[in-house]
């Protein structure tokens, strides 16, 4: 993949300020030869579509049209000799007869093209100087600067004068526009749910905030709760909460200390159109349909892509690589295109294919989830009026794909499924599928996809049952036929130096992926050798395990199964149900734990902000989600919504992630053909699409040159080619989704509470013991009422600074000054008459006091 950066432009969530650069100087020549173009051409080349000449002083190029990728088309320059740790300023001056994106590399002249700089700039038939500071990572003795002009179908005159490179630069300072310091949820928040914001300042007393109406009149008010230096933004934050707010609008805002955030709703349907927007991602990515412009617009419609129309090579007749060949080929046209680029992939289409399947099964098993909103005729895809709900639809689009991967029968490895295919080297940026010109090729075979081919296909099954029994015969045919096959070849892992061309996806433990698929499996057929390898696995009910801390993902699937084997119907047990859903309670409980831990409320622990971390934070909101289903214990839902804040601006980049949802959202995500940034005749992102996220691991050079030192949740930029924090995926978008519609079920009222019909009657002692700045509380809930009190959920607020710090006999968590504890999974009920007992540490500073009220279940408990 490539990267660009385009200095002094502010693009979304960029904004590059340059520092001051040194002046040339004896010291700081000039590297680049004849730059102002007075001795000729010479040593300057080009590639035989753009031949050149010196016209008025300027280098000329006449560019032929009808290339199809950026390197195409290029006039450049060798023998530059760079230093490792050097920063260097490149500068030039270009116009073109027609606007163009200028693609200029500073690279090393041979394989593997090692790039020091690479940046992306518009050009038009003014002349503007393009300036560009970098610092080389390596030594050259012979370095290469080449422009890109190549990718556009009618040729163009493009011209350069005053190019120069020279050291001693300073690199310029890069400070994220973050807005407001006022941080709110950008979309808004439910009428019922809880209402939280963060405000960010060096400032450690508390601070008066007020809470506006559209028309600026004051609605609510109060005080700041300052909570320190925040880890995942090493910003020091306060908190605050106005949840007794219920009134519907559009257009609050709260103001603390002269600043204001950006508008916010509160209401009850705030997600609907997010369900359908994010839907419509994976029509979007279709491979193999022509995407109509009735159902998306001009402006996103296109031809089909890799159906062997010219210039593509289809995918309906695919072979092998050539590193591993094979004599057959396979018809796997259709699925969805991954990433923006043009590959498609086994292990994450699956789980993609997956969580869009769960998200209509839910409507099956979830009280008062709506099926009627992804119902046939609810979603844009050219399915409508087949009888057949719209997402299952789309989800077959990509089971057709999948399946189809499998090997033919009486082959080697019959029944195994192939890894991936794409194009044979990376596809360039931007670039429509169907004007890809590369071969296609078939990746080996892996125990991984063919698990997930074995999972995905009998979900499937069951659910295509009710409409197309023999789909569904033919969904659990491959099901079966790739389960055999993997336990057959259990350890054909995907190699991971299989980069070129699309991602490696590699995986070295397939554990998860065989729960999975067993898991599926067992749910849909009721054959008790799939339920053997379920409770036989050594993940079953080891919460962490199968839940991991930092979220599942394609790479980790035993929560896919867990899940489906919680809330899906299947025939076990009571006593193997009540320990799955224990599980899943479980580490829903450590999941809230990590909502609690910080000024944010993120569901996703400190570390693990990683590539696609957007996708770990709404799968282990989906965890949250399943847990208040099934319970409906309140601190779940919280812990859901505190997570879409966090998508929806809440956060440290004040920042939505999702486009078109929230007055400042992302908009140039890593697309090859929502390619705006590039190429101005293209679309951004439609709505409803959701960027990876913060990456502190800087894996590609735009993150790494603007990145360097960031705090996890700041390791993230709105560039399209910073493909590391910025890519779309399918299965990003698919939590997403899922998310979307829970959230519109909550809304539509679905989500209250069932708990005790009539509050409770109880009564709590509370008991501090304080030193310095510490102490420890003991608290006891007693009922003093005839009925059990099951499960139990204690609330109140504390009138002064204290932070609890730790806790035991219950999951406590604490959001500004409101604090809700929820018990261990021995201790949810409190029998008549009965008490349970639970503790915890904290810090506290000034004068403090103990709370003098309590709710439990939304009834008031005397203190006592």
């Amino acid at each position: 993949m490539g990267a660009a950066l385009a200095a002094g432009l502010t693009v979304g969530a960029l904004t590059l300020t340059p520092a001051a650069t040194a002046s040339p100087s004896a010291a700081q020549t000039n590297l680049i030869v004849n730059g102002d173009f007075a001795a000729g051409t010479e040593p300057w080349w080009s590639t035989p579509n753009a031949p050149f000449a010196v016209v008025d002083g300027r280098l000329c190029a006449e560019v032929e049209g009808g290339t199809v990728n950026p390197w195409d088309a290029i006039v450049g320059q060798d023998g530059i000799p760079l230093t490792a740790g050097e920063s260097y300023e490149l500068s030039f001056t270009a116009t073109a007869s027609a606007p163009l994106t200028v693609r200029t590399n500073v690279q090393q002249a041979v394989d593997p093209w090692l790039t020091e700089h690479s940046s992306a700039d518009p050009v038009s038939d003014t002349a503007e100087p393009i300036t560009h500071v970098f610092t080389a990572s390596a030594d050259h003795e012979a370095a290469q600067l080449a422009f890109q002009v190549g990718g556009g179908d009618d040729a163009v005159t493009f011209c350069l004068d005053d190019v120069s490179l020279t050291g001693g630069a300073e690199p310029p300072v890069y400070e994220p526009d973050t807005g407001s310091p006022v941080r709110v949820n950008q979309v808004g928040y439910l009428t019922e749910g809880p209402k939280e914001g963060t405000f960010v300042t060096e400032g450690t007393e508390a601070l008066p905030w007020t809470l506006n109406d559209a028309a600026g009149t004051e609605v609510a008010s109060g005080t700041t709760s300052p909570a320190g230096v925040d880890p995942i933004s090493a910003e020091n934050v306060h908190t605050f909460a106005f949840s007794e707010v219920e009134a519907e609008g559009e257009g609050y805002t709260v103001t603390i200390d002269g600043e204001t955030s950006e508008p916010f709703s509160i209401g009850g349907d705030l997600y609907d159109s997010l369900r359908g927007d994010a839907l419509a991602y994976f029509y979007h990515n279709r491979s193999g349909i022509e995407i109509d412009p009735e159902l998306v617009g001009e402006e996103y419609a296109r031809p089909a892509g890799h159906v062997n129309v010219a210039p593509n090579q289809g995918d309906d007749g695919v072979t092998c690589w050539a590193a591993d060949p094979c004599d057959y080929t396979l018809d796997a046209a259709g699925g969805w295109y991954d990433a923006g680029d043009h590959g498609k992939y086994v292990v994450n289409g699956g789980i993609a294919a997956a969580q869009l399947l769960s998200n209509y099964e839910r409507t099956l098993t979830a009280e008062g989830a709506d099926g009627d909103a992804l119902g046939d005729g609810a979603l844009a895809v050219p399915e409508q009026g087949n009888g057949v709900p719209d997402i299952l639809d789309e989800a077959r689009w990509q089971l057709d794909f999948l399946t189809s991967m499998q090997v033919p029968a009486g082959e080697e490895l019959a029944g195994m499924a192939h890894h991936k295919l794409h194009d044979a080297a990376w596809t360039g940026l931007p670039l429509l599928p169907h004007e890809d010109t590369q071969p296609r090729e078939l990746h080996p075979p892996s125990t991984a996809a063919t698990l997930n081919v074995a999972a995905a296909a009998a979900q499937g099954a069951r659910l295509f049952e009710e409409f197309d029994a023999d789909y569904a015969a033919t969904l659990l045919a491959s099901a079966t036929t790739a389960y055999e096959a993997a336990l057959a070849n259990p350890d054909l892992l995907a190699d991971p130096a299989d980069g070129t061309g699309g991602g490696a996806y590699s995986d070295n433990d397939v554990t998860d992926e065989f729960y999975w698929a067993a898991a599926e499996l067992y749910l849909t057929t009721g054959e008790d050798a799939y339920l053997q390898d379920v409770v036989g696995s050594e993940l079953h009910n080891d919460a962490e395990a199968v839940f991991p801390p930092g979220g599942f993902s394609w790479g980790s699937t035993a929560a896919l199964g867990a899940l489906s084997l919680a809330t899906v119907e299947g025939g076990l047990t009571d006593a193997q149900l009540a320990d799955v859903r224990s599980t899943l309670t479980e580490a829903a409980d450590a999941v809230l734990a990590t909502v609690g831990t910080g000024a944010y409320g993120v569901p996703l622990p400190e570390d693990a902000y990683v590539w696609g971390s957007n996708s770990q934070v709404m799968n282990n909101m989906i965890v949250l989600a399943t847990a208040h289903d099934l319970t409906g214990e309140a601190a779940y839902r919280d812990g859901v919504l505190s997570g879409l804040n966090y998508l929806m601006g809440l956060n440290p980049l004040n920042l939505s992630y999702v486009t078109g949802y929230g007055e400042r959202h992302a908009q140039n995500q890593h697309h090859r053909h929502w390619a705006n940034q590039l190429d101005a005749t293209l679309p951004n992102p439609p709505a409803g699409s959701v960027a990876g996220g913060p990456n502190a691991n800087l894996e590609d050079p735009i993150a790494e040159e603007l990145l360097t030192g960031c705090a996890p949740a700041m390791c993230y930029v709105d560039h399209i080619e910073s493909y590391a924090t910025n890519e779309v995926t399918i299965n990003w978008n698919a939590p997403l989704a899922w998310l979307a519609s829970y959230a519109d079920d909550l809304g539509a009222g679905s989500g209250s509470d069932p708990g005790n019909e009539e509050p409770p009657v109880c009564a709590v002692s509370y008991d501090s013991n304080r030193w310095g700045s510490g102490f420890t509380s003991a608290v006891s809930i007693t009922n003093t009422g005839e009925a059990p009190i099951s499960p139990w959920e204690l609330t109140w607020s504390f009138g002064d600074n204290q932070r609890i710090t730790n806790a035991w006999n219950a999951t406590v968590t604490q959001s500004g000054r409101d604090v809700t504890a929820r018990p261990v999974n021995w201790n949810g009920t409190v029998a008549p008459g009965g008490s349970v007992s639970f503790g915890f540490q904290g810090t506290s500073s000034g004068t403090v006091a103990d709370p003098a009220a309590f709710s439990l279940n939304g009834g008031t408990c005397a203190a006592g």
